[in-house]
């Protein structure tokens, strides 16, 4: 058993792709960051991307876009992930994935690195085939256009500033995300609005072949409680199904309850636990 790296994302997702397609929603955030790879080269500098072969057969895949953690899929043979951590070279700030592999290769990174590991955020990742029936807020859902560009990296950078990711998603990142999103064919934001004032974002991208992403959702903490950003999630879950999609993916931080129980109301279900999770020496 052996791990190649690969700087192609074509050529990784050609050859990954049976073993990613084999838990779509599980994948869909490696899934998504190497379609965007494929389509944008250079939208992530130094991206690294590596297969676990056994013989001919792909038996385990990760890839990293720094500065961001390690994303690793599930292996089919658990030994993919000590290969994995053999293998790959520097410093990795950590590692992203469903769980049990998330913790399998960070116990295998510490194995053969040295350190400890300590679970940063513990998340779920959910699917949505189906939007049922909510209480809708005032107001409407509408398209982000050049326009809203300042209000959209404004909220951005606020949303990673309280979910704790200040110091990976600064106003900079900010704003190459959210011109991405905008420039970008099948991927957006969108917007709900209520008598003429935007109060709530909701982003969506990293397509996968079925399926595709919903994040960040932001509202600002003083026009919280409306239900706005459910209103706009389950309409822009029911525009990308009447699209051609037949999933809607979206993480939640396992430790608000609030939030999973609103998005379960709107039809998204829990597919598995995942975690991110940080290296220390």
């Amino acid at each position: 058993m052996r791990a190649v790296e690969l700087r192609d994302a074509g050529a990784f997702l050609d050859r990954a792709g049976p073993l990613l397609l084999a838990d779509e929603p599980r994948h869909n955030l490696a899934l998504g960051i190497a379609g965007t790879l494929r389509g944008s080269p250079g939208y992530y500098p130094g991206a690294a991307l590596w297969l676990v072969l056994d013989g001919d057969a792909v038996v385990g895949a990760a890839l990293r876009t720094p500065p961001h953690n390690l994303i690793v899929a599930r292996p089919t043979v658990v030994t993919a992930l000590s290969s994995l951590a053999d293998t790959i070279g520097g410093d990795l700030p950590g590692v992203t994935g469903a769980l049990p592999e998330a913790e399998g290769f960070a116990d295998a990174w510490v194995a053969a690195r040295g350190g400890t590991w300590t679970l940063a955020m513990a998340q779920r990742i959910h699917a949505l085939t189906s939007v049922q029936e909510v209480t809708e807020a005032a107001g409407h859902m509408r398209p982000a256009n050049d326009d809203d560009r300042a209000l959209a990296i404004s909220w951005w950078h606020a949303f990673a500033v309280e979910a704790g990711r200040e110091g990976l998603v600064d106003e900079a990142e900010a704003t190459r995300a959210v011109e991405h999103r905008l420039a970008t064919p099948g991927t957006g934001i969108a917007l709900w609005e209520h008598r003429g004032k935007i109060v709530s974002l909701a982003g969506y991208g990293g397509p996968t072949p079925t399926g595709i992403r919903v994040g960040p959702v932001y509202t600002p903490p003083r026009r919280r409680g409306h239900g706005y950003a459910t209103s706009l999630v389950a309409a822009l879950s029911r525009e990308l199904l009447v699209s051609g999609r037949r999933s809607c993916f979206l993480y939640t931080d396992a430790a608000n309850p609030t939030a999973n129980r609103i998005y379960a109301r709107i039809g998204y279900e829990h597919v598995c636990d995942s975690a991110e999770i940080a290296f220390s020496r």
